[in-house]
């Protein structure tokens, strides 16, 4: 039996729908604070080993002192590129620049875009590392069965605490093309 509306119901109503649209607004004003909180708490945590990013500088090289960077390449899931250093590891004098290549290849037959996020471990180290150019900076575009040489030039600081002997740059490959799809190339 359906019970009858009084008159108090209105004023009810409305404080409920009030109450619901400030919750709902909550919750988007959280998941917007999502980002910055996270890397706030990276930063005071010394986690997720972000790299220092790109870096314009000059340094001497420290030759009395040598660094083993080894590099790891994953694709995330749902990315069929090959996709890998050419060199497992160098060994670096901090200050001078090096380089290295990383290898990808599109087995499909469509056009596809990735984008490469990097990371360094130790965390701790991520701030000494400084990439002065990086195929991670943009999109990559591949048409089907293409394959690219992508280069790192890095420059592993001078400053790097001595206690830090080794660090491992690791990338995972994304497809993104749902999000950026790729433009088609004009034949020349």
């Amino acid at each position: 039996m359906a019970v009858p509306p009084s008159a108090n119901d209105g004023p009810r109503t409305r404080r409920l729908v009030v109450r619901l649209l400030l919750v709902v607004v909550a919750m988007f004003g959280f998941g917007f604070a999502l980002v910055p909180m996270y890397e706030v708490m990276c930063q005071a945590f010394g986690i997720n080993g972000k790299t220092a990013g790109a870096w314009q500088g000059a340094q001497s090289s420290d030759e009395a002192r040598e660094v083993r960077v080894q590099f790891l390449a994953t694709n995330a899931a749902g990315m069929v590129w090959e996709f890998a250093p050419l060199q497992g590891e160098v060994r670096v004098h901090p200050g001078a620049t090096e380089q290295v290549l990383f290898v990808a290849r599109n087995p499909t037959d469509r056009p596809m875009t990735a984008q490469a996020v990097p990371s360094v471990v130790p965390a701790r180290a991520a701030a000494w590392f400084h990439k002065t150019e990086c195929f991670c900076f943009t999109q990559q575009v591949l048409q089907p069965g293409e394959r690219i040489e992508m280069p790192l030039r890095f420059v592993v600081d001078r400053d790097l605490p001595a206690d830090i002997r080794q660090l491992t740059l690791a990338y995972t490959l994304f497809d993104i093309t749902a999000r950026q799809p790729p433009v088609a190339r004009v034949a020349q």
